[in-house]
């Protein structure tokens, strides 16, 4: 029996599972001639991408629920080493280690939230993870029974990207509901060491932020340095204090660390490069797709780390490492557009097209494309519809989100 060992279950990992069991099926091969194993820590796929919201209830999907239909083995374990040498890996599950052989592999291991060498950043929440975002909302919820003091009432988010963003327009509304019926009167500050709020998202899609921002009553603090953290709040650069006990971090993320056993140039996000194939660069049975890979995704761009990207680089690579596998021709990915849908919260959200990001809706319009995407686009089909599952790892690209009148 040969083995395509895919490790992670996010959008990229999940999706190359998929689109690997849709091509065996296609050619009639069972698992008993090629085994398709997945290794995650969880045994759940998570909507990473909802974590700013209030209710993840709907968030977390069983990976049972989704690989099983499809006949894809899953392992919840933590991967400790990749040897490429080898064609192994090293996982440990309930404290037993062991290791694991592979014919094709794809890397899919994600990205982690990156915090800077800041005395005290540990002590700052995040929406990272599922877990980390259920423990900032079970603090958020236990605020109203602290006792009172100048930052009981305040949230700081620090990194004014995209996350964290959607993750500031929902917060003065989660800090209301814990203090309702009390004399407070809550604050959200979003701070960013860059010099605007969302310095990327170009000029027109940032007097949308900053007309949703104020509206909201959202106070901004661009091109500001945090120096430290603690529980009462932070001290910046410039020895100015910010009182606030919620302090939710937001500013930069990472490949996972095991991209660094791949003997390749990485980017300074720690990606490997990846061909239109995704094989890394330099190996000849190891792909890699989504967050810990980067790929010219229309030949000059490089893909970013959302699952706009995720998911495509996923089905491609899994289809491509069984086509690999048994010797038949790979298809490579090239993506021609790019659109950045940004949650702005009660206030609605803004649709751009274009690397140059080209503002196409703003307010409730966009926000009914928001919801399409976060609760429905980006979901396997539900109620382990075997067919489903596997037509919707086809290795092709959807088209562009519905706009909104």
């Amino acid at each position: 029996m040969q083995r395509v060992l895919v490790l992670g279950a996010g959008f990229a990992g999940l999706w190359s599972a998929i689109a690997a069991a849709r091509e065996l099926d296609a050619r009639g091969i069972g698992a008993d001639r090629i085994e398709i194993l997945v290794i995650d820590r969880r045994t759940a796929h998570s909507i990473r991408v909802r974590n700013y919201e209030v209710d993840l209830a709907a968030t977390v999907i069983p990976l049972a629920d989704v690989l099983d239909p499809v006949g894809v083995r899953h392992l919840a374990a933590d991967i400790t080493d990749i040897d490429v040498a080898n064609k192994t890996v090293t996982c440990e599950a309930d404290g037993a280690p062991q290791t694991i052989q592979y014919d094709r592999l794809v890397l899919a291991l994600g990205s982690r939230l990156s915090r800077p060498p800041i005395p005290g950043i540990d002590a700052a929440f995040d929406i990272d993870t599922y877990e980390a975002a259920t423990k900032l909302q079970a603090h958020i919820q236990g605020l109203g029974q602290r006792p009172p003091s100048p930052g009981r009432a305040i949230a700081l988010v620090v990194g004014a990207g995209l996350t964290g963003i959607e993750a500031a327009c929902e917060l003065p509304g989660r800090l209301r509901a814990a203090f309702a019926g009390q004399n407070e009167a809550p604050l959200v500050v979003l701070a960013d060491h860059q010099g605007q709020i969302g310095s990327d998202m170009g000029d027109g899609a940032r007097a949308v932020i900053a007309t949703a921002l104020r509206s909201l009553g959202i106070e901004m603090r661009p091109g500001v340095s945090i120096a430290g953290v603690d529980p009462a709040g932070a001290t910046l650069a410039t020895g100015e204090r910010i009182a606030a006990e919620t302090i939710l971090w937001c500013a930069g993320m990472r490949a996972d660390p095991l991209a660094a056993r791949f003997p390749a140039a990485r980017d300074r996000f720690g990606r490997l490069p990846v061909d239109g194939h995704l094989r890394i660069a330099g190996q000849t049975a190891e792909f890699a797709a989504g967050d810990v890979a980067w790929l010219a995704i229309d030949g000059t761009h490089p893909s970013v780390m959302s699952c706009q990207h995720a998911r495509p680089m996923g089905r491609y690579a899994g289809h491509n490492a069984v086509c690999d596998l048994l010797g038949e021709p790979m298809l490579s990915l090239a993506i021609d557009r790019y659109v950045t849908i940004l949650d702005l919260g009660p206030w609605g959200a803004v649709y751009t097209e274009g690397w140059d990001r080209k503002v196409v809706a703003e307010g409730q319009a966009a926000k009914r494309t928001k919801e399409l995407i976060n609760r429905v686009r980006i979901y396997p089909p539900p109620n382990g519809d075997r067919r489903a599952i596997l037509d919707a790892g086809a290795p092709e690209i959807q088209p562009p989100p519905k706009r909104f009148a």
